[in-house]
């Protein structure tokens, strides 16, 4: 009966943590998420650590989801643990378990992350932030797959594969002493570094059309996006990457009291006008005809994407002939690669 009521206690851990997170499918056709599905595809079934990287909001735990979801543990526990978010007693806690008695306020035995994710994978975020202490039962979790509970004697094994994540330069880490070179290098097998969204910028498209609909759904508003705000979001840097947009968004339909959303109902950092967002990403020094051709490429090199580089089917979109689309096809070197 006690390993009963256990097994609940830990399913309704892992359930809070999905509900928590606001889980979706990772959206986009752009080469750089090309190779990012290829990246799944080959990890999934490895046994082998992953380690993932890129700025904030990159989608970073959306993708070592996709790599467990993929892979012969889907049917057990994915168990994500943020390891900037806790302090660092909590942390070792949080993931290892602890004894009854192990310290202050510590009422009774309590599993860990490792023993709730067994057969199944963990995701530790912000692997940057994991304090040296902690590092060492880490490393040694990843040499012996074995550890023991915070005040505990007896050594526990469980089958967990590692996948964990940072926007934080780990090299650099390293010659701080804030970040163990043999961990980093037990980590390091299998990396991928996922693009920020400015430079997938042909996936933005399909983004705002994902929450767009998400969210008018979710608030109850029938609501339209102007193809002048589409184009500002498009053009804008996003630093924020995936998770700025979303959240641009969302505020954006919140806030929305029109039927059409136009600039005027944009954030102030949206609003300073099209073509000041969109000359971020241009040189100072670039002329009128260079900014011309790229407005033209950018908007050629999106419907060759959105048509399948079909060149009749992009042409009948753009309203122009076919023999001057392969004209510009040829002159921004567009060819499919």
């Amino acid at each position: 009966k006690a390993l009963s009521q256990q097994r609940i206690a830990d399913e309704n851990v892992i359930l809070k943590e999905e509900i928590k997170s606001r889980f979706g499918r990772i959206i986009g056709n752009s080469q750089k998420i090309q190779k990012v599905y290829k990246f799944i595809n080959k990890v999934a079934d490895r046994p082998t650590p992953v380690l993932i990287l890129g700025e904030s909001g990159t989608g970073k735990e959306l993708v070592a989801r996709e790599i467990h979801e993929r892979s012969s543990r889907r049917d057990f526990p994915f168990v994500a643990v943020n390891c900037a978010a806790l302090a660092e007693g909590v942390l070792e806690s949080e993931l290892f378990g602890h004894e009854k008695g192990s310290f202050t306020g510590a009422h009774a035995q309590k599993k860990g992350r490792f023993e709730i994710a067994d057969k199944g994978t963990l995701f530790l975020d912000e692997i940057g932030d994991l304090p040296l202490n902690t590092q060492v039962k880490l490393l040694r979790f990843l040499q012996e797959k074995s550890f023991e509970r915070v005040g505990g004697t007896t050594t526990l094994k469980v089958d967990v594969r590692i996948i964990a994540a940072t926007n934080k330069d780990l090299k650099e880490a390293i010659k701080n002493k804030t970040f163990r070179e043999d961990l980093f290098y037990r980590l390091n097998v299998i990396t991928m570094t996922l693009p920020p969204l400015r430079e997938r910028r042909e996936d933005i498209h399909e983004l705002i059309d994902y929450f767009w609909s998400r969210y008018t759904k979710e608030l109850h508003k029938a609501l339209a996006i102007s193809p002048e705000v589409k184009d500002i979001l498009v053009f804008y840097d996003w630093p924020g990457n995936i998770r700025e947009l979303e959240n641009a968004i969302e505020r954006i339909i919140v806030l929305s009291e029109d039927k059409i959303v136009n600039i005027d109902d944009l954030p102030m950092e949206l609003r300073e006008g099209r073509l000041d967002i969109i000359s971020k990403a241009l040189p100072e020094n670039t002329g009128f005809t260079e900014r011309v051709e790229y407005f033209e490429k950018e908007i050629i090199r999106q419907a060759l994407e959105e048509c399948s580089y079909n060149q009749i089917k992009t042409s009948e979109k753009l309203k122009i002939n076919r023999g001057t689309l392969q004209y510009k096809i040829k002159k921004y070197n567009l060819q499919k690669i």
